[in-house]
């Protein structure tokens, strides 16, 4: 997936999170810092795979499947985007 469509799946995060999405102000807090994190990554366009974005990414996958599916599925999409660019 080219960072294009990347930066598409994390504006869907943030459409997502400004929905009013049930979560504590921590959690959404924790999902905005991820998205910087990615973005940061993307702009350095740096050769060296980071595991600790897609970490956090499934962490979050694994902690919000349960109750919010939307917001899962679009995590989702935004580690495997980070996967197939080698991120």
């Amino acid at each position: 997936m080219p960072a294009r469509e990347l930066q598409e799946r994390l504006n869907d995060l943030r459409v997502q999170l400004d929905r009013n999405v049930p979560l504590s102000e921590q959690e959404v807090a924790e999902l905005h810092e991820e998205a910087r994190q990615i973005e940061a990554q993307l702009k350095l366009e740096e050769a060296t795979p980071d595991n600790n974005l897609v970490d956090g990414v499934n962490l979050a996958v694994e902690r919000f499947e349960a109750e919010h599916p939307d917001l899962t599925a679009t995590l989702r999409n935004i580690a495997n985007a980070l996967h197939s660019m080698g991120i």
